[in-house]
Parts: C-alpha cells; structure tokens; sequence
C-alpha cells in the first residue's frame, strides 16, 4: 500500500510511505543491490546501520539456487509457503522489504555478449560497427519470441518467459516483484522498440493474469485484492518500455498505467542526458496513487533529476560495486581510495577521515583515508576484504542519507533549494 504523505509545491517531487509485510519504505528512497540476496562484503548487520529501507535481488542469479532449494524437498507438492517466501530473508540474514527484478535485464545483457551496451548511451557506443555487432550479438545469443526468451548457457539452452519469473520471484519471495518485459538498447531503431514494446504489453497482462490481478479486476474486486496486498501479497509493477522514442514511450505509460499494477517501473535505455526528457514524457500518465521506480539509474545527479520529475525508487549498482573498487563518495563528491598518498609519516592527511561529519559506521569507527588505503593495497585478503566492507558501508550509508536529506527537503518545501546546494558541492 502507498500512501503520499506530501507534495513539493515547485516541483513534482513527492514525500510518501510504502508499506510492506516486512516493513515500511520511506519514499523517496534509494534500493540497494543485494544480487544474490546478499549486499556483497557486508555483514547482514551492516546492511541496517548504513541506513538500507530495502534491497533489490536478481531473480535469474538467483533461478538455480530457488529450484535447487526446492528439489531438497522430500515432497515437493507439501513445500511450506511460508519457508518458500522467507527464502529472501533468510538468506539476506536481516528483515527489511525486498524486491526482485524480472530478469529481463539480464537476457538484454546476453544478447550483447561481449560487446554490451549499458542502459545510459556514450559517445562511443554511436559508432556504426558497434551498432552492427549489438544486432549481431542478440540473433547469435538469444532468441526472443513472445513466449518467452531461449538463450545459451553452459553448452546448452535455457528459457525464461513472463510465467516462469514470476513463479520464481513468487518462491523467492520478494515483497515487491516486476512484470516481465524486454528492455531494448539505446542503438535499437523505431521498429524494433515497436516490436519488443508490444511484446512486452502482452507479456505484462500474462504476468498479471498469473497473479489473479486482472480477474480481480474484471469481477470489480479490486479494493479486496489491495486489502490483501497490505496484508502480505507479493505487489506487481508493471514496466514502461519504449526506447529513446516518445510516442512508444507514452504509449507504453498509457497502456501500463490502465493495468491494475501496484506500482509502476520505468525500464529500458536512454541516450545521453535523454533521462529526464523521457520522464518528462511518460510520468503525466502515471496513476498518482502508485509508486514510480526508476530501473537501473542512481547518480546523484540523476537521483535529485528523477525525484524532481516524481520518482519514487531507484536502484542502482554504484554504492556497492564502486566501493569496491575503491570509489568513496562524499559531499564534495568521490575520490579513489587506491590513489591516495602521503609523503611522510607526519603528514596532516594521514588523520584525515573519509568523510568529516560523516556519522556512517565506518566514519565514527574512526577510519582515515590512509587507514583504509593500506587495506586496499595490502597483499592479505582478508585486510582487502575489510578495507571493500568499510568502504560499502560508507558509501550505501551516503546514498540512503542522501536521500533521508532529499525527503526532509520535500517535507519542507526545500527541495529546489537542497538540490541547487548540493550539486554546487559535489559536482557532476
């Protein structure tokens, strides 16, 4: 259930509680990746201290290890339901809401093998011979019918299609859960957009179908069958298609906004700075009542553009996989850890901390950037895997603050003002 809690009165910013049977999601926020149900180098105690409302799991990393937990089943037909919905939390090792992707992500990334193309178009991914071999990749690698999608994997051929992700996110058990879709690449012209938007409307009303949503609605139950989303049903986003195209955008906002969704999710590329353009473009056909997640998007700067346009939720890969390489973010934006230095033992910047007044675990803890250096270039594991834990907590600590100090700014009628402040500070 999703309640809006307040509206910034210069933007289309909003403040608002989504509720779930594993706790409430304070909106706007930011979801944080856990891939394999888990927030890779934190300890499940780490994953709440730095501030996480929810995280977000993928369903076709996960696909093999829910199908084995199943088969350990004497009998299959008497699985628990319960045991099947906790697998999550279980795995996850602390209770907080969940979400797990479709999968659809991941057949776009098979498709383009070797030579992908990430969802934000760059300068050099426009070359001619690059869009010839993103073509090529997706005949040779996968075969997408409006069944499903067939694609190579370890010598052999595996499938997935609208009906087995959602019983997959179904066992797994996720909260909230996304409708199946193709999400197309920024070099894929009109007419293939067309196709894949088409197929991906049919394959969204299977998904629905399958989770009882349009019969509910058909038999005008619809107040009951969000009673018992609020109660402990898994909710349903559906997911906005379209490319870089505006008419196959807003079509798809229309078609997936008259669905009986709980939630919407805007997917698929953008050419350069195209982001909020198509924002702009598909969220005046969004119902208001539901919450609206960004899939995929999570720079600062992008985060205060798509809460401006009235996003909800986003997730994104950066606070994790960054730290881990070494990226540590602050206010006045990021720096590599792996580059720091100082010339002399008494030199002023070996006391100088990650982040002064940052009050994430790792700050208070004391930790300074030469500290944290030495871990990363040490030649001892288990040093290098402390020095990507202090660094993940800081840096998930600093998104999901990042936004509890975005939300303050709507609740205040500030928004404009925090986000001019604070990308003056950071940069770009």
């Amino acid at each position: 259930m999703f309640e809006i809690l307040k509206k910034d009165n210069r933007t289309k910013a909003r403040l608002g509680v989504l509720s779930t049977p594993h706790g409430t999601i304070q909106t706007p926020s930011y979801v944080i990746v856990a891939t394999h149900a888990e927030v890779k180098c934190l300890k499940p105690s780490d994953i709440k201290k730095a501030k996480t409302q929810v995280v977000i799991a993928n369903t076709y990393h996960l696909w093999d290890e829910i199908t084995k937990h199943k088969s350990q089943n004497t009998n299959k037909s008497q699985i628990k339901k319960h045991e099947a919905q906790t697998f999550l939390l279980k795995k996850l090792g602390t209770k907080l809401p969940t979400m797990t992707d479709s999968g659809g992500f991941q057949v776009f990334s098979l498709g383009f093998g070797k030579n992908r193309v990430g969802k934000i178009l760059t300068p050099v991914d426009n070359r001619h011979d690059r869009h010839s071999m993103s073509v090529i990749n997706r005949g040779e690698n996968i075969r997408i019918t409006d069944k499903g999608v067939y694609f190579q994997w370890n010598d052999g051929t595996k499938f997935l299609g609208p009906e087995l992700s959602i019983r997959i996110q179904e066992k797994l058990g996720a909260d909230i859960i996304f409708a199946f879709d193709e999400c197309t690449s920024p070099l894929d012209d009109f007419d293939y957009n067309k196709k894949a938007l088409e197929r991906t409307h049919r394959w969204a009303s299977r998904c629905l179908k399958l989770t009882g949503a349009l019969s509910c609605r058909d038999k005008g139950d619809e107040s009951q069958r969000k009673t018992k989303s609020a109660l402990g049903r898994q909710m349903l986003f559906g997911i906005i298609q379209g490319g870089k195209y505006k008419s196959l955008r807003t079509k798809s906002a229309k078609f997936i906004g008259s669905l009986p969704f709980d939630g919407i999710g805007i997917g698929g590329s953008f050419g350069k700075d195209e982001m909020v353009e198509t924002l702009k473009w598909v969220v005046p056909y969004l119902p208001e009542e539901k919450p609206r997640h960004l899939l995929g998007i999570g720079k600062v700067k992008d985060v205060f553009n798509a809460v401006e346009q009235g996003i909800d939720l986003f997730d994104c890969v950066i606070p994790t996989r960054e730290a881990r390489h070494g990226r540590i973010y602050t206010k006045t934006g990021h720096f590599d850890i792996s580059k720091f230095r100082n010339t002399c033992p008494s030199d002023k910047r070996v006391n100088i901390l990650l982040e002064n007044g940052c009050k994430c675990p790792t700050c208070l803890k004391g930790m300074t950037r030469a500290k944290l250096h030495e871990l990363f270039k040490s030649a001892q594991p288990f040093d290098i895997a402390q020095g990507k834990r202090y660094a993940t907590i800081h840096n998930v600590w600093f998104f999901n603050n990042l936004l509890e100090n975005i939300r303050k700014s709507i609740k205040n009628n500030k928004f404009k003002q925090f986000k001019k402040r604070f990308l003056n500070r950071f940069g770009s």
